[in-house]
C-alpha cells in the first residue's frame, strides 16, 4: 500500500501493538485450558487471504492479488468465476465447479468477511428444465442475507454467467413454481418477518419469469405452503426465507444498483431490469410504509415546512448519516439524538442523525403568535412557548450518498458555500482583482476574502450584502434571503407588500423597526416565509436587518415598481427590489423516526457468565451454585478421556494428573467407540459427546481454590450446549465474569454494542484527552500543520483510531480487569492492562465486527464521547462492511479475542458462524473496503459547477468528476489522509444525547409525545398519522396477536420445551413441570383502549372504529368477561 512516512509509522505502531498481544495469547493459550492451542482467529492480510481462507480454493489468493493491480472488485470475481470453470485451479466435475465459482465469486463481491459464502449457499444443482433442457440451480440459506441486496442479486448475475460458460440452458419456471414462490413470500411476510422492501406480485412475476438460473434453497422456517405443495422441483413445502429474500431484497429491490453494475461490466441477457426498476420507481415513499407507534414523523415526503436539503458534508457525517442543527434535536421534543435513525425520502432508505450547528437551525411559532429561530442559547427560554414548528431547519447530506444510491440530484436551495463560489466568480470578472472588487463595493479586501475562505463564521452584514447585489450583480446573500417560494402566488407577495407599505418605519443606519397592525392573512404569509417577527400589544413587529431585507426585497421606497411581468415570486421580488434572490428553499426530505441510538453491553437472553452447560438443574437463572446443591448434574458435554488415569472429564486437562484429555468419538446409532470421524458399520458421523453425569459441586469448588476467591452468589451457565462437540469453557473464566459483572457472548468473548456513526475530524476537548496523550499517539498537528497545542484546533482522524461511548469504556475498565485476572490467576502471564479508570484505556486495541460478518477489524481508543454512538472513520466502519443507516456493531478488547473466542464454542447450526471473529484485519487497504466509502466525499467545497447542475436535477454519474471522492485517491498516499469537509460543526455531541423514546417508559407516554409532536409540525398532518399508527401497528398487532392465540403452543414452565398442542398428560413429559400458554389476553387487548380513544379523538373514518369493534367483540367472544374493577374515591377526584 502506498502511505506517507508519518502515516506508515502510524500502521507499524498498530502492527507492533497488536504483536505484542498476540505473543501474550500464544503464551496463554499455550497452557492448554482452551479448546485450541493457540489465538484461533486467522490474521489475514488483505482481500485475498481473507476469500481463500474462507471458501477457497487454494492458490486463488495469488491470483486474486494478481487482477486487482488492473481490475475492479466485480470483474475480479467474474474473472475468477470463469477460471474455476475452466480448471485453473484443478479439475472439478461441472455441478462442483458451479458451487465453488459461485461461491468464491460471492466471497470476493463481501470481501470475504461474510458467512454468505460459506453457509448461505447450501449447494449448486444442474436439473432439468420441462423440455428436458439442462439449467443451473442456486440453493440458497438464511445466511445469504449476511451479503447484503446487492451481492446477493449479483449471485444469480454470476450464476448466469457461470451456467453460460457451463453451455447449459436458462431456467424455465412452470406458472406453479411462480405462484409457489408469490404464495412463500406472503407467508413469510405475514408469519415470520418483514423484508427490506414489499414487493408486489406483478414485480414478482416479472423477475421469477425472467430470471436465468433457479433460486431455490432450503426450508428455514416451520411454515408450509397450502396452494402449491410438493411441486416436483422444489423438495419442501416449508418457506425457503434464503432464497425468498435474494428475489425480493436483492434482484427486485436492488434493481437500480444490480443494472448500474451489470451495464458496466457489459453483461447481457439482464436489460429486464429496466422494466423492474421503472415499477420500483412508481412506488410511493417507502419511508411512509412501516409507522411505528411512539416513533414520530417529522416530515411529510418533500413537504415544506419539513427537513430542508442541503448538500454538503461535516466532519461527522456521511456514509448515509445525515447532519441536522441541535437545536432541532431539542425541539423536536428529544426524539431525535446523536445517532438516532432517521428513516428518509432519499438518497437511500435511512441514516443516523449527528449534530451539525452551522447549517439553518428550526424557526417556531410561540403562543403569542411570534416567530423565533431557535438556537441552543435561546431554546431554554422558549422550549414552553412553542406553539408550532413552522420550519425543521437543514438536513445536510453528502454528495456521496446520493452517489451511491445512483440518485439524481434534487435542486439545492441557496446556501452559503454557493453564494461564496457565486462570489468568487464575480470576482474572477474583475481579473481575479479582489482589491478591484474591493474598490467597486467599498468593502475591505480582507473582509471579502474571509467571506471566501469561511462562509459560515465569516457572513457579511445586510449593508455589505445589498452592496455586492447592487453593485456587482451578486445573489442576495442567504441570511438575508426568506422562503419567498413558499409563497403560492404574486397575489401574495403583493398582499405582504400592501401591507409593509401601511406599516410605522423607524429607519436607522442599515436597520429598520417594522410596526404593524395585526392582520391575519399577512401573519400567515409572513409564518409562511418563515421570517422572525414579534407580536406585542397587537401589532406585528419586525427588527434588525431582517427588517431591511424584507423592505427592500418588497421595493419599499418604489411606489412605481411593477410586477405585471413577472411570472413567479422570485421573479417579482427582483423587479420590485432591482437585485437577484434566490430560491432559498426548493428541496425538502420527508423523515420519521426509526431506531434509537444503542450502546449497550452484548448479553444473550437470560444473561450467561460462563459457557458451561446446567441443564435444568440450575432452575430459571442457570445457576451453576444451585446446580451444585445436587453435586451430580446429567448434561450433554464432550466426552474426553485422560490417557493416563483412564477417566474421563468434560475439561481439557485431567483435574488429577493436569495431562491433557482427548476426545473419544462414539456411533450415535451403535454406540461403537470410533477411531475415525465415520462409523464403519452405520455409516454415520460420530459424535464427540455424551449425556454424562457431572460433579458440579467438585468443579466449582476447584476452580474456587485455583483463583483463591470464595464461591459467587450466583454462576449463570446455560442450559445446554449447541456446538458440534459440546465443548465447555472452564469455569474459572466464568467466576471471573461474575466478579466483574461482564456478560459471555456465544463464542467466548465479551462484546459491547453501539450505533456506528463517521467521524474524519475531531477536536480534543470533544473527546476528553489531554494534548500530551494524543502527541503520544501520533497527533502532532492539528488540519492545517500546525503544532498541537490547543483543546480547540481540529485533527484528521486516523483510519483505525476510534471514540467510543463512555458507558462503553466503562464496561471495558471492568473486561481489562477480567483479563488481568485471568491472565494472572489461570494463565500464570504477568496482567497486561493495569487499568484503574477510563482514561488508561486510551491507546488500548480492540476489535470492530458486525453482526453478519466474520471477519473482526483492529481499531485503536483515543477518547470517549457522550453519546450512545462509536465514532470511527468511514473506511474502519466500511472495512467492517457497515454504514451509518443505524445499525450497530459490537466493540471487543483485542486481547479478549485472543485469548477467549474460540470456534469450538460456535453453535452448529447453519448460521453459527456469523458474528464471530474466524478472521483478523489487523491493517486496512482502503482499496478492499466496501464502494459506499469509496464514494465517500472528501472535498473542502462544492464547485459552483455542481449547485448549477442540481438545479438541473442531473444524473449524479454526470457529476462525480467536479467532487473529491476517495475513489479518486485509492492507489495515492492521499487515500489515508488530507480529507476536507465542506460544513463545520462546533462539537460532535451538541444537542440531545439521549432520545426520548427510550425516556419514556410505556407505549401509551411515546405515542402522547408522538401525536403531541405530529399536531406542532407545520409539514405533518396529525389526523393522518394517528391513522397509519393504528393501520399499520395498532390493528396489524391485535388482529395478529388474536391469530396467534387461537394456534398457539405451549410452553413448560420449568424446563422452557415447547409444544405445538397441549401433551395428553397436561404436564410437560420431559420434566413433569406444569405448562403455561404463550400468547395472554394482556398481549391481545393491550393497545384496545388507546385505539379507540384514537379514532374518537381524531375523528377517523367509522370504517377504522368497525374494525376496531370487531376486534373487541372477537376478544369478548373468546374470553370470560372480566371482573368488575374496584373503585375508589380517588377515581372521582
Amino acid at each position: 500500500m502506498i502511505m506517507s512516512e508519518t502515516y506508515a509509522e502510524y500502521v507499524k505502531s498498530l502492527e507492533r501493538q497488536f504483536a505484542q498481544l498476540y505473543e501474550i495469547g500464544m503464551k496463554a493459550r499455550g497452557k492448554g485450558l482452551d479448546p485450541v492451542g493457540h489465538p484461533e482467529s486467522v490474521i489475514a492480510k488483505d482481500m485475498a487471504d481473507l476469500v481463500e481462507g474462507l471458501i477457497g480454493p487454494k492458490g486463488v489468493a495469488e491470483r486474486i492479488r494478481e487482477l486487482s493491480t488492473k481490475l475492479s472488485r466485480e470483474e475480479i470475481a467474474f474473472k475468477i468465476a470463469e477460471e474455476i470453470v475452466y480448471g485453473k485451479f484443478g479439475h472439478m466435475e461441472p455441478e462442483a465447479a458451479a458451487q465453488q465459482a459461485v461461491c468464491t465469486a460471492l466471497a470476493i463481491l463481501t470481501e470475504g468477511l461474510t458467512a454468505a459464502p460459506v453457509q448461505g449457499i447450501t449447494k449448486v444443482k444442474i436439473k432439468n428444465n420441462s423440455d428436458r433442457t439442462k439449467y443451473l440451480a442456486i440453493y440458497f440459506a438464511g445466511p445469504i442475507r449476511s451479503a447484503g441486496g446487492t451481492d446477493q442479486a449479483l449471485t444469480l448475475v454470476i450464476g448466469d454467467f457461470v451456467r453460460r460458460i457451463l453451455g447449459l440452458d436458462r431456467y424455465k419456471p412452470t406458472e406453479e413454481e411462480i405462484a409457489r414462490f408469490i404464495e412463500e413470500i406472503r407467508l413469510y411476510e405475514r408469519y415470520v418477518g418483514r423484508f427490506q422492501y414489499h414487493v408486489s406480485d406483478e414485480e414478482l412475476q416479472k423477475a421469477l419469469r425472467w430470471l436465468p438460473v433457479e433460486v431455490t434453497g432450503t426450508e428455514t422456517d416451520p411454515v408450509e405452503v397450502s396452494s402449491y405443495r410438493n411441486l416436483p422441483r422444489i423438495e419442501t413445502n416449508r418457506v425457503r426465507g434464503g432464497a425468498l429474500r435474494v428475489v425480493n431484497d436483492g434482484i427486485v429491490g436492488r434493481a437500480s444498483k444490480v443494472l448500474v453494475i451489470v451495464e458496466k461490466l457489459g453483461i447481457v441477457g439482464w436489460d429486464w431490469l429496466k422494466e423492474i426498476r421503472k415499477m420500483s420507481e412508481k412506488k410511493s415513499a417507502g419511508f411512509m410504509d412501516d409507522v411505528v407507534a411512539g416513533r414520530p414523523i417529522f416530515s411529510f415526503p418533500s413537504e415544506r415546512g419539513g427537513f430542508r436539503l442541503r448538500y454538503g458534508r461535516a466532519r461527522n457525517t456521511g456514509l448515509s448519516a445525515v447532519g441536522i442543527h441541535p437545536a432541532a434535536m431539542l425541539v423536536l421534543q428529544n426524539f431525535i439524538a446523536a445517532g438516532t435513525q432517521l428513516r428518509l425520502e432519499l438518497p437511500g432508505k435511512g441514516g443516523v442523525a449527528l449534530p451539525v450547528d452551522f447549517i439553518e437551525p428550526p424557526i417556531v411559532k410561540l403562543k403569542d403568535g411570534s416567530v423565533v429561530r431557535v438556537t441552543l442559547e435561546n431554546f431554554h427560554a422558549i422550549k414552553d412557548e412553542i406553539d408550532k414548528i413552522l420550519f425543521l431547519g437543514d438536513i445536510l447530506i453528502s454528495f456521496g450518498d446520493f452517489l451511491y444510491q445512483g440518485r439524481s440530484l434534487s435542486p439545492s436551495g441557496y446556501v452559503e458555500e454557493w453564494w461564496a463560489e457565486e462570489l468568487k466568480e464575480k470576482i474572477l470578472c474583475f481579473n481575479g482583482g479582489l482589491q478591484e472588487v474591493a474598490s467597486e463595493t467599498g468593502i475591505p479586501a480582507d473582509r471579502i476574502k474571509g467571506f471566501l475562505k469561511d462562509p459560515f463564521r465569516s457572513k457579511p452584514n445586510f449593508k455589505e450584502a445589498i452592496t455586492l447585489s447592487l453593485k456587482i450583480g451578486l445573489p442576495l446573500h442567504p441570511s438575508f434571503t426568506f422562503f419567498w417560494s413558499n409563497l403560492e402566488s404574486i397575489a401574495d407577495l403583493l398582499t405582504l407588500r400592501n401591507w409593509l407599505l401601511s406599516t410605522e418605519i423607524h429607519t436607522g443606519d442599515f436597520a429598520l423597526n417594522i410596526s404593524g397592525n395585526m392582520d391575519i392573512q399577512a401573519k400567515k404569509l409572513l409564518e409562511k416565509i418563515c421570517l422572525p417577527h414579534k407580536v406585542f400589544d397587537g401589532k406585528i413587529i419586525i427588527d434588525g436587518e431582517e427588517a431591511y431585507a424584507f423592505a427592500v426585497c418588497l421595493g419599499y421606497g418604489k411606489m412605481d415598481a411593477s410586477v405585471s411581468s413577472a411570472k413567479n415570486v422570485l421573479e417579482a421580488i427582483r423587479l420590485l427590489s432591482g437585485i437577484c434572490v434566490r430560491d432559498k428553499a426548493i428541496s425538502f426530505v420527508g423523515a420519521r423516526m426509526g431506531r434509537p441510538e444503542k450502546a449497550k453491553r452484548r448479553e444473550m437472553a437470560p444473561l450467561v457468565h460462563v459457557l458451561f452447560p446446567v441443564g435444568l438443574a440450575g432452575g430459571s437463572q442457570r445457576d451453576l451454585v444451585e446446580a451444585s446443591g445436587r453435586e451430580t448434574i446429567f448434561v450433554e458435554v464432550v466426552k474426553r478421556k485422560c490417557p493416563v488415569c483412564k477417566t474421563f472429564k468434560p475439561t481439557l486437562r485431567c483435574t488429577t494428573c493436569n495431562s491433557t484429555t482427548v476426545i473419544e468419538r462414539a456411533c450415535p446409532k451403535c454406540g461403537k467407540i470410533l477411531d475415525s470421524d465415520t462409523c464403519p458399520i452405520c455409516k454415520v458421523q460420530g459424535v464427540a459427546y455424551e449425556r454424562q453425569a457431572i460433579n458440579i459441586k467438585e468443579l466449582l469448588e476447584e476452580a474456587c481454590k485455583r483463583l483463591g476467591v470464595s464461591l459467587p452468589k450466583i454462576l449463570k451457565g446455560v442450559k445446554g450446549l449447541t456446538n458440534e462437540t459440546r465443548t465447555p469453557e472452564i469455569i474459572e473464566k466464568g467466576i471471573l465474569r461474575a466478579k466483574y459483572g461482564l456478560s459471555v457472548y456465544k463464542d467466548g468473548t465479551v462484546r459491547f454494542d453501539a450505533t456506528n456513526a463517521p467521524l474524519t475530524h475531531f477536536k480534543p476537548q470533544e473527546i476528553g484527552v489531554s494534548i500530551e496523550k494524543l502527541i503520544q499517539l501520533g497527533y502532532i498537528n492539528d488540519i492545517y500543520g500546525n503544532p498541537l497545542t490547543n483543546p480547540e484546533q481540529t485533527c484528521e482522524l486516523k483510519i483505525q483510531d476510534v471514540i467510543i461511548p463512555i458507558a462503553c469504556a466503562e464496561y471495558f475498565v471492568r473486561v481489562a480487569n477480567f483479563l488481568d485476572d485471568l491472565l494472572e490467576k489461570i494463565y500464570g502471564i504477568p496482567p497486561y492492562y493495569n487499568v484503574k479508570r477510563v482514561d488508561d484505556l486510551v491507546g488500548h486495541l480492540v476489535i470492530g465486527l458486525a453482526p453478519h460478518t466474520s471477519a473482526g477489524v483492529l481499531g485503536r481508543i483515543i477518547g470517549f464521547t457522550n453519546t450512545n454512538v462509536c465514532y470511527a472513520h468511514p473506511i474502519w466502519h466500511s472495512a467492517k462492511r457497515r454504514d451509518c443507516d443505524g445499525d450497530e456493531d459490537a466493540l471487543m478488547l483485542a486481547l479478549d479475542v485472543l485469548l477467549n473466542f474460540s470456534r469450538e464454542y460456535l453453535p452448529a447450526q447453519i448460521g453459527g458462524i456469523m458474528d464471530a471473529p474466524l478472521l483478523l484485519v489487523p491493517i486496512i487497504n482502503p482499496k478492499e473496503v466496501q464502494r459506499q466509502a469509496h464514494d465517500f466525499d472528501v472535498a473542502g467545497t462544492y464547485p459552483l459547477e455542481f449547485y448549477k447542475r442540481s438545479l438541473e436535477m442531473a444524473e449524479v454519474k454526470n457529476v462525480s468528476t467536479l467532487i473529491d471522492l476517495i475513489g479518486h485517491r485509492i492507489g495515492t498516499e492521499a487515500q489515508f489522509e488530507g480529507f476536507q469537509f465542506t460544513v463545520p460543526t462546533s462539537d460532535i455531541s451538541a444537542g440531545n444525547n439521549e432520545s426520548a423514546y427510550k425516556r419514556l417508559k410505556t407505549m401509551i407516554d411515546k405515542l402522547r409525545g408522538q401525536l403531541e409532536l405530529a399536531e406542532k409540525i407545520e409539514a405533518v398532518d396529525a389526523r393522518k398519522v394517528a391513522l397509519k399508527v393504528l393501520t399499520k401497528h395498532f390493528i396489524r398487532d391485535m388482529a395478529g396477536n388474536l391469530r396467534a392465540f387461537s394456534t398457539q403452543g405451549f410452553r413448560c414452565r420449568v424446563c422452557n420445551k415447547k409444544f405445538r398442542r397441549l401433551p395428553l398428560r397436561g404436564k410437560c413429559p420431559m420434566c413433569g413441570g406444569g405448562l403455561t400458554l404463550t400468547v395472554f389476553r394482556g398481549g391481545i387487548e393491550k393497545y384496545l383502549e388507546v385505539a379507540e380513544n384514537i379514532t374518537r379523538k381524531y375523528a377517523l373514518p367509522k370504517y377504522y372504529a368497525q374494525r376496531i369493534l370487531l376486534i373487541k367483540e372477537e376478544i369478548a367472544s373468546m374470553f370470560e368477561s372480566r371482573k368488575p374493577k374496584q373503585i375508589s374515591l380517588t377515581d372521582f377526584a
